[in-house]
């Protein structure tokens, strides 16, 4: 049996500071993630710019990522990707946790960080859609440069779709939005900007079929029914923005389940700790009096949450970590650093 000090439930932002912190305080970690990737929902706008990390200049969401795994990865914790946590259980003075294939882990303490559940973009409901996922149909934008002087129509008429649409305006050739509603449901000023660039609009319209090139491979028309008219439509790329759908399927054992908020959110009791002993949770899953869902109070939660798991497995241990200015586990790396 490979023993744990703390098992992660979810590799975000939340998760991810926790794996670090965790290290910080000579814990052995381990982070499951049912992703293929680290980085939780900043997948979902790898192209946005953030602001709002403190201390961070303006960082583009997807180096973001980048610098929270290398972060994470500082004390060597087990990751293990595509792996959905199904269950948890209580064994003496240990917990079980069971993935979606039988996997079991062990742990003295789990942090939950998985956020608000797992999501999954809507997929086009058109027949032979997913062939083109690895050419030229798209659920997300990894990157804004592979549509330079391209045609992109993008379906959908969120915030999701019109924020997409205005970031591709000095970058694509064309923009063609369309939507099944009567009306955009996006931030009002985004809209407007839309409109004033003369972004080709098409209400009450939604997508029937899809034509491939000549190798079979990628899409070259789009066929649109708005109304009683079929559109053909010449394009380069697809955008998919129909929303997310949120997949929630971790049960715990009924001695162990612990108090929730609007039948998701973990309750905490103070300082990140559930109502569970030995279960602590960290980021969106959290919630409790004056909670600040944004980065900075993921960050904080993640330092709550491992300390109190530090000291629930030992008790005389300091409540917090050293800092990192004068803790002895940077010094050789910090010679390193000065040294460059």
């Amino acid at each position: 049996m490979d023993m744990y000090d703390v098992t992660i439930v979810g590799g975000g932002p939340a998760g991810l500071y926790s794996a670090f912190y965790s290290g910080l305080r000579d814990l052995k970690t381990k982070v499951i993630e049912f992703q293929p990737m680290l980085g939780g929902k900043v997948n979902i706008f790898l192209e946005k710019m953030l602001w709002d990390v403190g201390g961070q200049p303006p960082i583009v969401a997807g180096k973001f990522i980048e610098n929270l795994v290398q972060q994470a990865k500082t004390f060597d914790p087990t990751i293990c990707l595509n792996e959905k946590v199904t269950h948890i259980r209580k064994e003496e003075d240990y917990f079980v946790i069971t993935t979606h294939e039988g996997a079991q882990h062990f742990s003295k303490t789990i942090v939950i960080a998985t956020g608000a559940g797992i999501y999954n973009p809507v997929k086009l409901e058109i027949e032979g859609a997913e062939k083109y996922e690895m050419t030229n149909l798209h659920y997300t934008i990894k990157d804004m440069k592979r549509f330079t002087d391209r045609h992109v129509l993008i379906s959908g008429g969120g915030n999701g779709a019109i924020d997409w649409a205005c970031e591709l305006l000095p970058i694509a050739k064309k923009v063609t939005l369309i939507y099944r509603k009567e009306e955009l449901s996006a931030h009002e000023a985004q809209v407007k900007k839309l409109r004033e660039a003369g972004v080709d609009i098409l209400l009450n319209a939604s997508l029937t079929s899809l034509q491939a090139n000549d190798d079979k491979n990628a899409i070259e028309e789009a066929i649109i029914s708005q109304q009683d008219e079929e559109i053909v439509m010449p394009v380069d790329d697809v955008i998919i923005s129909h929303g997310y759908n949120r997949e929630v399927s971790m049960a715990f054992d009924a001695n162990i389940q612990p108090d929730l908020k609007d039948d998701y959110y973990l309750q905490s009791i103070g300082k990140c700790r559930t109502t569970v002993p030995g279960i602590f949770a960290a980021g969106d899953i959290v919630t409790y009096e004056d909670k600040v869902n944004l980065l900075v109070g993921t960050f904080q939660d993640a330092v709550l949450a491992i300390n109190s798991a530090k000291t629930y497995m030992t008790p005389d241990a300091n409540q917090y970590a050293m800092v990192s200015s004068h803790n002895e586990k940077f010094r050789e790396r910090n010679q390193v650093l000065f040294a460059k």
